[in-house]
Order: structure tokens, then sequence, then C-alpha cells
């Protein structure tokens, strides 16, 4: 507030002093049912032009006792509620602490599914809830204005210093050793559901902006429960594509689709990235490097793996790690591509598993496979039917044993 006044910013001054009195008057709030032992996360979220801040009120023994937000990319044509889903399962595999309460403010599908999986990660029962009125309301709505706010000064910040952008990838260039400034980065990552509809993600940064319009997505089709495979598999489908483009080849669907009309020549393959970027650290890497010499490419394709829990890169033929500065631009771009990658794969899984219907909700659930899932709707007709009886009748189904029908009921239930 004091900076943004000193440099004569007064508007967006008092909007943060206008915020500070609000989280001021939530905490004192709060004080008054601390005995409660209230434990919660508030999240809202804010969006525009495609790009979402999500906002997290942290609370503990009733009091407010820390903030955070997390900017995503690249969520034009996402419906709210697949943006707050997809948030939550994200951020909670990876969060340190889960409370007995999550506050939201709408309502998400697979909420009870949700819930369960919560509540094994924490041992004890977690609620997902969107309240109507009231304090709880009142701090969803709180939390959707910082989203908001952040959402806002967020994207002034990026767009009124293009800088940034020229200085992330000299930063790159330096730290990596690479010819030239990666224009052009491309980020990979795999996702599914134990092992099931594996989906992989490609992502492109332009000039460090995402380029939306070269995003591409591969149903991986050749291995399952194997994210190298994947790996491996969407490299050489994406390579190979640039090679028959270079060739002046077409594969049999894009050819036949031409022919009558329906498409114009993809040219998300057409152009090699000046950086390649694979989450997944020294493993990934490896599948990376093989690919790129299959099509000799390697000495042309400067490629890198990004080690998730340090956020470490890897580069071929070194063994000690790049380990960016903290607070260097290169870093927070490596961040922004990486999550996006994370995001979109998360997202095209969701959509294929989505199209499956029935079966991809019980094969999410362990110990639930094609027999016995068909075995399931033959005894009991539908999704519904299974979701109302017991675990001991699902358990009367050939080949389901008691402790599968109780996991059934904790997924569906």
């Amino acid at each position: 507030m004091l900076t943004a006044a000193s440099n004569l910013h007064f508007e967006q001054a008092a909007q943060y002093r206008d915020q500070l009195k609000a989280i001021e008057r939530i905490v004192a709030k709060q004080k008054v049912i601390s005995a409660a032992n209230t434990d919660q996360d508030v999240i809202a979220f804010a969006r525009e032009q495609g790009d979402a801040c999500v906002q997290i009120f942290f609370i503990r023994h009733g009091k407010l006792i820390g903030r955070e937000y997390f900017l995503l990319d690249g969520t034009e044509g996402e419906p709210d509620e697949g943006i707050l889903r997809d948030f939550l399962t994200q951020f909670y595999d990876e969060a340190a602490y889960i409370p007995r309460e999550v506050l939201l403010p709408s309502e998400v599908s697979e909420a009870k599914v949700i819930e369960e999986w919560l509540h094994h990660k924490r041992s004890q029962k977690v609620t997902i809830h969107v309240p109507q009125r009231g304090k709880k309301r009142e701090l969803v709505e709180m939390a959707a204005r910082n989203a908001a706010d952040t959402l806002a000064t967020l994207r002034q910040q990026w767009a009124s210093d293009r800088s940034r952008h020229v200085t992330a990838m000299t930063e790159l260039q330096e730290a990596l050793s690479l010819p030239k400034p990666p224009a052009r980065i491309e980020c990979y990552d795999i996702s599914h559901t134990q092992g099931k509809y594996p989906v992989a993600s490609m992502v492109v940064f332009v000039q460090g902006a995402p380029s939306k319009k070269d995003y591409r997505r591969f149903n991986i089709q050749t291995v399952a429960n194997d994210d190298y495979g994947a790996m491996k598999e969407t490299l050489t489908r994406r390579f190979q594509r640039y090679v028959d483009m270079q060739e002046g080849r077409q594969n049999p669907t894009e050819a036949a689709m031409l022919q009558v009309g329906q498409a114009k020549p993809d040219t998300a393959f057409a152009i090699l990235p000046d950086l390649l970027i694979v989450d997944g650290g020294k493993g990934q890497l490896a599948m990376a490097m093989d690919v790129l010499k299959q099509f000799d490419l390697f000495h042309v394709v400067p490629v890198v793996g990004l080690a998730k829990q340090e956020e470490e890169l890897f580069a071929p033929g070194s063994t000690q790690s790049v380990m960016l500065d903290r607070r260097s631009e290169a870093l927070y771009l490596v961040q922004r591509v990486r999550d996006e990658a994370h995001r979109f794969a998360n997202t095209s899984h969701r959509q294929r598993r989505g199209k499956a219907g029935t079966a991809s909700i019980l094969d999410s659930i362990p110990g639930v496979g094609p027999k016995r899932r068909k075995a399931l709707l033959e005894r009991f007709g539908s999704l519904e039917g299974i979701r109302k009886a017991t675990a001991e009748e699902l358990a009367t189904t050939p080949g389901v044993p008691l402790e599968v029908a109780h996991a059934i009921k904790a997924g569906l239930d």
C-alpha cells in the first residue's frame, strides 16, 4: 500500500487499504469463534481473458493465519466448475496439510469422491461445503474479491513490463548454455488415473507468453501405467509430424480431412522448439534424448528435464542439476510453463475420462477393472443402482470381494 502511494498510484493504494481493513474485520470476527477450533481452507477464484487466479485463505483454530494465490493460464473455454475441480485435486495432491473443511464458491462434480480422497490423505473426515449465507459466505466472497484484485494486478504488471519476457529468456539461455534465447519453448506432461486414460499435453510458449493455438494433446495408445513409455510415444509422434511436414507428407487422418475441406494443415508441429522441457526429471529426460537421437535432432533441439520436488533442471551430459535463482524471471517462466503443461494434461485427461462415462467413474476406484465393472453393471443395471446398493449387496456380485465393495461405496457415496 505504501509503495503504491509513493509511486502516486493512489487508487491502487486505496484498494490495498480496503483489503487490509477487510482482512482485519474478518480476523476479528473469527477470533470470536476460535473456541470452536475452526479448521478451514477458503477457496475462490477470478478469471479474465484466459487467465484465472485462485485465492486460498488458511484458517486454523478460528484465526486467519495466511493466504496464498495461484495464477492459472489457458483457462478460456473451461467452465468454472472444471477449473475449481482441477485445482482442488492438484493443490491437495501436494499440500502438506489438509483441513477438516474446505469452503468453495460453487459446487463441483465428484465432490463426494474428492472428499473421500481427502479423507484418506488426512486420515480424518473432510467436508467440502458451499456456504450460502453467514460468516462462511462472507469469507468466500472476500477470497473472491482478493482473487480479482490479485489477477488484475498481475496482469497489469506482466503486460506493462515486456522486458521481463526478454530477461527470462536471457537468463534461461545463460543458465542452460543455450545457443540463443529460447523464443519458443515446448513442455510435455503426462496425466492418467491409475494408468487409465493416459493423456499427454504439449504446451507452447512464444516470446515468454503462452501460444494456446499451438497447444496439442495426445491420447496415449501404446502403453498403460508407464509414464516413461507415454512420454516416448508422445515425443515420437510429435517429431514424426515434424519430419513428415518437412518432407511434404501428411498423416492419413489429416490427409482425409484436408481432402474434404474439413481442416487446414496443422502447423503447430512445423517449427522446432528452442527449448524442450519434459516434466519428470532424469527418467523423462532419457526418453526425450532417445527420441531426439532417433530423428537426428539431438544436437538441434536443446532439452532439459524438470524435477518436481526442488524444481531442478537436468541437462544431457551433466551430472549436476541447474538450480535457477529463486527470484529470477527465468524460474518464474519455467514454473508458468510447467504449471500450464500440468493443467492442460489434467484437463485433457478429465475430458477423455468423461467421455468414457460410467466406466471412468468405476475404473477410478481401486480394485475395479473392466471385468468387475461389467459384472457390477450387469448385476445392478446402472451406476445409480450400484450407488444405492450396500457393500454387502455389492459383494454378492461374482468376483467382487467385500473389501472392494467397501472401496466402491467410499468412492461413490
